[in-house]
């Protein structure tokens, strides 16, 4: 099968697991004429404060320090968030659906599953003794997340979502449980060596992310052009589909675009340093505690590696170790 015609199929399957559909529908902005049509919503993002410039909060990965061991399943106290969620007999996680090996449906058992996903469930089962249906999954954007947590429409969001003061400012974080590194992704005959290589290039990112604000900063003349998409997959299927000539996001997010296509490639050093933590609601200082409690664990016991063996480092190509916690207290 010629390349072209493999690479329509891939644009095809990146489409269906983005949820998207052929219909003709276009984003905000038109695509070329005789070309296909940009994912609904797409938009070119402009004038965004570069996530690092604001260290308001000192150092935004500094969290609230455990109490001591998180206590046995159901010995909470009265008033508390974990006593709420086990009255409740469902921890609501935020989570993504199209992050490869970390929040992603599977296409056989339809089921979300990832790196993500087990850490979620290692903090219910924490609350409830077991994970079996005691965790609620709410699919969300990127954009969607920091609102859900502040709105409480979820108990805590895991979803390769990065820490920063700005974040900080409406919801509270976890200890960083993974940390990631900003990269390029490019079709495999490209001549982009990385972010130095974009100067007025179009670049594909997803909306509410570090990612796209990174991009938009990027200090290169001229800027890139960074368009804005609601999930992974879309940028996928517009550098399929020669719509824009790169993405750019965390290594951990390309490598499962990369998992997905291969006529890409990731290229070019870390950019930016991407540290990953479960956002949780500010009125919940004691869930946090527990929440990094549970952490420590996961590190200390080895859970943590299985976990991350199990899900990223066939993916990734490197073993790693968990990031050691910060406190500011």
């Amino acid at each position: 099968m010629k390349r072209t015609k493999v690479a329509a199929l891939l644009a095809a399957l990146a489409m269906a697991a983005a949820g998207c559909t052929s219909s003709g529908e276009v984003g905000d902005r038109a695509a070329q004429p005789g070309g296909p049509p940009m994912p609904k919503g797409a938009a070119e993002v402009s004038d965004l404060p570069a996530p690092g410039a604001d260290t308001s909060c000192g150092d935004p990965t500094a969290s609230l320090r455990p109490s001591g061991p998180p206590p046995a399943p159901g010995d909470f106290p009265p008033g508390s968030a974990m006593a709420e969620i086990r009255a409740r007999g469902k921890l609501i996680v935020g989570v993504d659906q199209n992050t490869y090996k970390f929040g992603y449906r599977n296409s056989v058992t339809g089921t979300v599953e990832g790196f993500d996903i087990d850490m979620a469930k290692e903090i219910a089962k924490a609350i409830f003794g077991t994970a079996e249906g005691t965790v609620q999954l709410k699919i969300l954007t990127s954009a969607q997340r920091v609102p859900a947590v502040a709105n409480g429409d979820v108990d805590i969001v895991v979803q390769t979502m990065t820490i920063n003061c700005e974040r900080r400012q409406e919801v509270d974080f976890s200890s960083v449980y993974y940390l990631a590194g900003q990269k390029v992704l490019v079709r495999d005959d490209s001549d982009i060596a990385g972010i130095t290589s974009l100067a007025g290039a179009k670049v594909c990112s997803a909306k509410g992310s570090t990612s796209i604000a990174n991009i938009v900063n990027a200090n290169t003349d001229p800027r890139p052009v960074a368009i804005g998409v609601d999930s992974w997959t879309d940028c996928l299927v517009m550098l399929q589909q020669n719509q824009v000539e790169a993405v750019s996001t965390d290594d951990t997010i390309l490598a499962g675009l990369r998992a997905q296509d291969p006529f890409t490639q990731v290229v070019g050093d870390p950019f930016t340093e991407e540290p990953y933590g479960m956002a949780i609601s500010k009125q919940s200082p004691e869930f946090t505690r527990f929440v990094n409690a549970v952490l420590e664990e996961l590190r200390a016991s080895g859970r943590w590696t299985q976990i991350y063996d199990q899900w990223l480092v066939a993916l990734l190509e490197t073993p790693a170790s968990p990031p050691p916690a910060t406190y500011r207290d």
